[in-house]
């Protein structure tokens, strides 16, 4: 039997619709090479159905069923027995001998993800670090005080973040900045625009939100110095200044949500999309629930928060360890997230109260007027006290979301199996981690993702890297993995480009400048390649397309280096951007691994109009490489044209065809080198 031409997965070609309803009938493919079975077998846990022979090629065979649907998630796994009596299974991993149900197929009666999301071009922007567009909202030094000291404004753009307590750097960065640059992100290839939080709040990350209503001034509007309600202050305000309560009023609250609006509304006009980060597992100490910092208290216009009183309105929103508030340490006597004090964690299943006011925040914002896309949810899985609640809320989350908006996505953080989230009733996706950040890093650079540690034995291993991304994309069924961020580096981990240069630690112990020495250029590119190519949704974080370095948070959250850019970098962004948006196959189509050795990987991307082929050489050596390509469904004699090269010294979308002989292509792949082919259309 032909192990290597057998084939399904959860595309629209081998799933007709891929997205069903309950009690809907659909037809269930399977391939196989021409003339070399006996028999198909759709195998579920209630039934065994034969499949029958229908369509047929030079050389594959194409079997079908039809199965009706319920208002259960059908699983299902492939039985084959070949001419030579030989009886083998397919599943979600593949080709095995016997059936697994951890990777069966996985189909969900009315879950699907939004359409828009599939392969979605995303661009992550911690806004701060962006650029300034509005300097008259810009936090000034002293403006209040957290974590025991003042607030700073960096004054030099260019300014490496310091190496410890770096959130109350602020340089200016803001949502204006985002709109006199969008011009840039159109251009580059930007589908949709992923913020970092934008609400209330004294750090420049924000996600110790002090007001969920609305976004911050100083990445809005600030029309009006002081005011009557104080959203952010020091922890003695006799030590205030004008400047402390400058984003204060509710004049600076309300324009800055209606400047947000026009912000959407110039991203949507440009056709793109967005996506508001939720912090919903816990607040800020700040907010006035809490109000630890007793800001609100002084004001003496507002109830109690919780850490003020026992008797405060807002005391079940959080869990407390000690009744007294006498004795409360500053080191914090409440549940706090991972123990920060800053974050204290909110107390879901203690109040009906809080949990209604997250689900009415979860709808306001994708709602009129601000129409927002979706949300990208801050560690989702910690919500709540319990595993029970947590699924209950979500549940409730989404119903609450997509009744506002039904083509809203719901994507979350979350690090391990997101099985139980992604049954068609929580959320969308997640950020991909597991399935993609992780193992594409261990094979390029063999670089744990915070530059923590290194694995040499995983640099190159294509064995790891297969057995890894499949099993972790056997967890997520397929609209999810259409769906999923698929990012080299973020907010929470040091650049990908700095990875390459294999060096273990982090900012206060190394240096800024260790982030940047001994990097590799040609390798960013590979990861480029295959993030554009790779089932997801790529999403670029921002300066990762300009060349910028750095190790873990601070260091990762440089700013944008404005005119000092790497523009061959950028440059080549925009070209495999602009060949992963051209073809419907990069963003739906199936993926097949081809062949693979040690620091070479070779797959196709293909549905039933186009096929690709993308081929990896991560050794610091060229190499001669034969693929087959004709399990991609590429004729067995023809051309492949070269869409992109990469290589050590650069790139080249120059014209090139490699021949096709007996199935089989042979090229030569310069050292750190990708390719991009497409089958010759005649």
């Amino acid at each position: 039997m032909n192990k290597q031409a057998l084939f399904c997965d959860g595309t629209g070609v081998y799933v007709i619709p891929p997205e069903p309803v309950e009690n809907q009938k659909i037809i269930l493919r399977f391939r196989t090479a021409k003339d070399d079975v006996q028999e198909v077998k759709v195998v579920t846990s209630e039934a065994c159905f034969s499949m029958e022979k229908g369509q047929s090629s030079e050389v594959f065979d194409y079997y079908n069923t039809r199965i009706q649907i319920g208002n259960e998630p059908l699983k299902y796994h492939f039985e084959i027995r070949g001419n030579d009596g030989e009886v083998v299974y397919f599943n979600r991993y593949g080709v095995v001998e016997e059936p697994m149900k951890t990777y069966e197929f996985v189909l969900i009666p009315n879950f699907s993800t939004p359409e828009w999301a599939k392969g979605a071009v995303m661009y992550q922007i911690y806004t701060d670090r962006f650029y300034n567009g509005d300097p008259d909202n810009d936090v000034v030094t002293g403006e209040y005080y957290y974590l025991g000291a003042r607030s700073e404004k960096v004054e030099d753009w260019n300014q490496k973040p310091a190496k410890a307590m770096a959130i109350r750097e602020f340089y200016g960065g803001d949502l204006q900045g985002v709109l006199d640059k969008l011009d840039y992100l159109q251009e580059l290839g930007v589908e949709v625009i992923y913020f970092n939080p934008l609400f209330v709040s004294p750090s420049n990350h924000k996600y110790d939100i002090q007001d969920y209503d609305y976004i911050d001034p100083h990445f809005g509007r600030i029309v009006k110095d002081g005011g009557e309600i104080l959203t952010e202050g020091c922890a003695d305000n006799s030590q205030a200044t004008k400047y402390q309560v400058r984003s204060a009023g509710r004049a600076n609250l309300e324009a800055s949500n209606q400047f947000f609006v026009h912000v959407v509304e110039e991203i949507h006009r440009r056709g793109m999309k967005v996506i508001l980060d939720g912090v919903f597992n816990h607040c800020g100490s700040f907010n006035k629930w809490m109000d630890r910092e007793k800001i609100y208290l002084k004001e003496g216009t507002y109830e109690p928060g919780a850490y003020i009183s026992a008797d405060s309105p807002y005391r079940d929103f959080f869990k407390f360890y000690n009744e007294d508030p006498g004795a409360w340490p500053d080191n914090g006597s409440y549940d706090g997230w991972w123990g920060h004090e800053t974050l204290p964690k909110l107390n879901y299943e203690e109040s009906v109260k809080l949990e209604n006011y997250i689900l009415r925040i979860g709808k306001k914002w994708v709602s009129p007027p601000y129409n927002v896309d979706g949300w990208r949810l801050d560690v989702a899985a910690d919500l709540g006290m319990s595993k029970e609640y947590n699924h209950d809320f979500w549940k409730r989350f989404r119903m609450a979301v997509k009744s506002a908006n039904p083509q809203a996505i719901i994507l979350a953080e979350h690090y391990g199996d997101p099985k139980e989230w992604l049954q068609g009733d929580e959320w969308d996706t997640v950020m991909n981690y597991d399935a993609f950040m992780e193992p594409l890093t261990w094979f390029l650079t063999g670089m744990e993702k915070h530059s923590d540690f290194s694995r040499p034995d995983l640099c190159d291993n294509a064995d790891y890297f297969i057995n890894s991304i499949t099993h972790h994309m056997a967890a997520m069924p397929t609209p999810s993995l259409m769906t999923a961020m698929n990012e080299l580096s973020n907010h929470d981990h040091s650049r990908f480009l700095t990875r390459t240069n294999h060096m273990v630690g982090r900012v206060d112990q190394l240096g800024h400048e260790a982030a940047e020495i001994y990097t590799n250029p040609a390798i960013m590119r590979e990861a480029v390649v295959m993030q554009m190519t790779w089932v997801g949704a790529p999403t670029i974080y921002y300066g990762d397309e300009a060349g910028v370095y750095g190790f873990t948070d601070p260091d990762n959250r440089r700013t944008y280096p404005w005119g000092n850019e790497d523009k061959e970098m950028i440059a080549f962004h925009k070209e495999v951007i602009a060949i992963h948006k051209r073809y419907r196959a990069f963003r739906t189509g199936s993926l097949k691994m081809l062949t693979w050795e040690e620091g070479i990987l070779a797959y196709a991307r293909f549905n039933d109009r186009r096929q690709f082929v993308v081929i990896v050489n991560n050794r610091s050596e060229a190499a001669t490489v034969r693929v087959p390509v004709w399990p991609a469904e590429i004729p067995m004699q023809g051309f492949m044209r070269r869409l992109i090269y990469t290589y050590d010294e650069g790139y080249t979308t120059e014209f090139e065809e490699y021949i096709i002989e007996n199935g089989e292509i042979v090229l030569n792949m310069g050292k750190h080198s990708a390719i991009i082919l497409k089958k010759r259309e005649y």
